[in-house]
């Protein structure tokens, strides 16, 4: 039967709840976290902060109680804390403490996010290139190519201080951890002789083996037929021109691979503000890197409207629909008016 409020009454018979044993029961399961040595924390928490897969992830454990919120700002949790931890895409004070503590522990994602975001969009050219170089030191792939873009280009300087030599041999490094933008930009550099000694055949093969990787990440992301086992007829190639064709020229359906957290800032910051006109930024979308100077990147040599930071960058570009919409553009003769 129920009473006004809603209640029952007791059940004859029925055993009655003990309040009081459930707070007891709830409040040991507190006390033996309480209880759990420090070092267990912190393996969980390392685990959870190097598989985050977004900020929310890692800052949700954060706020949780006070000990994960003092054990997860722990130097040895901060510095094992993956890339997209830091992929926000809007600055803030928070964000610029965080990043900086992650840095300052060691964290080489955190130094190359920072450093590019330093570089190329609070244009701290010294710190930014200081911090990409803490990262490339640790041999990290990505800060290692990044380097090297910004010695081919002189970016944050004057056209007379390029270096290729040190291009080349940033990108060399980066290509032996198997980074595929460096492999494909190494194999252009030997077969121009562009910074290095001209060897074609070395270059058809770097160019080759950054192929074969490409089509290798496609097989595991996006190829259930090839993974298999099941036969593909592919269709020949589409660009008779080139000695070594990408992948989306054998007829593959190419994905963009997800761009690194710092370039994803970039296109962000960038995108939210109208840039000076005068300095351009990378046509390829996964990019946002922009300009240091005028005509500091290469255009598309034959439609003249796109602009590159980097051969990697038109490769990709290329892949994800240029290859459709490149058009030669109309050369007029300049008439002699004498």
């Amino acid at each position: 039967m129920r009473t006004r409020r809603g209640n029952t009454y007791p059940v004859v018979g029925a055993p009655a709840t003990n309040k009081r044993k459930r707070a007891r029961s709830s409040s040991v399961l507190y006390n033996l976290f309480d209880v759990l040595p420090d070092d267990i924390v912190l393996t969980i928490l390392v685990k959870l902060a190097s598989t985050a897969e977004s900020p929310a992830d890692f800052l949700a454990a954060l706020v949780t109680c006070k000990r994960f919120n003092d054990l997860g700002l722990n130097p040895v949790v901060l510095s094992q804390a993956s890339a997209e931890t830091f992929a926000v895409t809007k600055w803030s004070d928070f964000f610029s403490r965080f990043i900086q503590r992650c840095s300052d522990a060691g964290n080489v994602e955190a130094c190359y996010t920072l450093g590019m975001i330093q570089f190329y969009a609070f244009h701290n050219r010294r710190t930014g290139a200081a911090l990409m170089a803490k990262a490339a030191i640790r041999s990290h792939a990505p800060a290692l190519y990044s380097l090297a873009i910004i010695q081919f280009n002189g970016s944050g300087g004057s056209k007379n201080i390029k270096d290729l030599i040190g291009g080349v041999t940033l990108c060399a490094r980066a290509a032996f951890f198997g980074h595929i933008d460096a492999l494909r930009e190494l194999g252009h550099c030997l077969k121009d002789g562009y910074g290095i000694g001209k060897n074609v055949v070395e270059g058809q093969r770097f160019l080759l083996e950054a192929n074969a990787r490409e089509l290798a990440a496609i097989c595991l992301t996006s190829s259930p037929a090839l993974m298999s086992g099941r036969r593909l007829n592919l269709p020949p190639a589409t660009n008779s021109n080139s000695n070594s064709p990408l992948a989306s020229e054998f007829g593959f359906s190419i994905t963009p691979p997800k761009p690194h957290p710092a370039n994803r800032f970039l296109v962000k910051w960038y995108g939210d503000r109208s840039p000076d006109p005068a300095y351009r930024i990378c046509s390829y979308g996964g990019c946002g890197r922009p300009e240091t100077r005028m005509h500091e990147f290469r255009r598309c040599s034959v439609c003249g409207v796109m602009n590159y930071c980097s051969r990697g960058c038109q490769a990709r570009d290329w892949t994800i629909g240029h290859n459709r919409n490149c058009r030669p553009m109309l050369r007029f003769p300049i008439v002699n008016a004498g």
